[in-house]
Formats: structure tokens, sequence, C-alpha cells
């Protein structure tokens, strides 16, 4: 690994990453290793359209995928059964409310995968994040219980989106399509999914080539979207 990639200084906190066009094609995106999990390394990656992504026994490895899977908000498809799921209004939404819970959600094992990727440090990072007003969370509420949800890190007129979960029927499509609505409100331009999931495909999500992202992202990067703060309504 260490003779392919570049390696990142801890104490380094603003060092360049390498241009993600150096990212290996297998393990697909892998572009550097090590550093840390400091708030300005993670807004310096995501401004670059590079994530980090390992396991607790790893050391950080960070990455930029080819293709990568993205929606622009205007493409959002709504099946008929989840429409019906929207009607009935059975769930309530929030907008950062409940930052730290979603991400603990978000952090549990799945019954297909029994790690977890979103190790202690990593929720600690995001919740420095939130802090600073980079790193943002949906909500689905049912009866009170928090039921689905969806958090990611805001850039410019770009959201990434990190990771959703859900703990009844449709509860993280109800999630997504809550924060594409509100971001297509708030004037964002580009949503990015990272890597190909049938979950976000059927959402209206689809994969262009890394460069065709690259350029997208620095088109949309610096811009201001249409609010201050997220609210709820």
């Amino acid at each position: 690994m260490s003779s392919t990639l570049s390696l990142l200084d801890p104490h380094q906190v603003d060092q360049p990453f390498p241009d993600i066009s150096q990212a290996l094609t297998e393990p697909n995106g892998l572009l550097a290793f090590g550093g840390c999990l400091s708030s300005q390394r993670l807004i310096n990656a995501y401004y670059q359209g590079i994530f980090p992504w390992y396991n607790e026994d790893e050391p950080i490895l960070w990455w930029s995928p080819d293709p990568r899977l993205i929606l622009l908000p205007d493409q959002l498809h709504i099946s008929k059964s989840l429409q019906k799921t929207l009607r009935k209004q059975h769930y309530q939404i929030t907008f950062d409310t409940a930052f730290n819970e979603v991400i603990k959600a978000c952090a549990q094992p799945r019954t297909y995968e029994p790690n977890t990727w979103l190790s202690t440090d990593m929720q600690q990072a995001y919740q420095d994040l939130h802090q600073q007003g980079h790193a943002r969370s949906v909500e689905v509420w049912y009866q009170n219980e928090l039921v689905g949800g969806i958090y990611g890190v805001a850039v410019g007129k770009v959201f990434f989106g990190e990771s959703m979960f859900h703990r009844k029927t449709d509860a993280s499509k109800v999630a997504f399509v809550a924060l594409v609505q509100q971001l297509a409100e708030w004037g964002y331009e580009l949503i990015d999914c990272q890597v190909h999931s049938p979950h976000l495909v059927s959402l209206g999500a689809v994969e262009i080539p890394r460069t065709k992202f690259a350029k997208l992202l620095h088109h949309y990067r610096d811009d201001k979207p249409d609010i201050q703060a997220w609210q709820n309504k």
C-alpha cells in the first residue's frame, strides 16, 4: 500500500491531497492513507471530492471512486408505493434536531454486515463538523421515536450524503426524499451519493464519470445556497 499511495501526515492538517485522478482502479478510488480526521482536513477532502472510509483495524483510508453516484435534485424519482407512504403522513420530519442520534443509529451493524465503518473516532469527527455547521442530518420520527434518518456534509451548493438508516419500512427513503426536496428549495445543485446502491438508484441517482463529477463539484462548491442556516419548518 505505502509504495503506491500517498501517506498523509497526521500533524499537517492542511496538507494537500493528491489529485483525485491518481486514485487506484483496484480497489476502486483508493487515493491516500493516514492523516487525521480533523475538521479542517475533512472539509478539505470533501471540497476536492474525497471522503474517508475504513475499518477500525485499518489506517484512515481516503477515496474518490470512478464512476461516482450522484443525484441532481430535480431528478428525484418517487415510486408509486413511496408516494403512498408519503401521503399517509405517518412520519414526522425534522432537520438537525438529533444529529448525534442519527449518526449513532447509522453506526449500528447491519444484518448483512456485522462490523461498522463508523468508529467512535469517525462519529466524533462528524459531530465536530456538525457543531461547526458543516454536517447536517434529517430525522424521521414515528410516535416520537426516531425510526430513520440520513446525515452528510454540506459544501457550497453540494451535499455529500454519508449514511442513512431505518427502523421502519421506507423510513430511510422518506428521509432521503425530505432531504432532496429541501435541498432543492434551498438552491443546492448536486448531491453526492458516492458509490452504486440499488436503494439510491431507485430514487433517481445515476453514475457519472469521476471527471464529470469533479467539474460539477468545482462549479458549485464555492456557491452559497439560498439560506444562511438549516431550519426546521
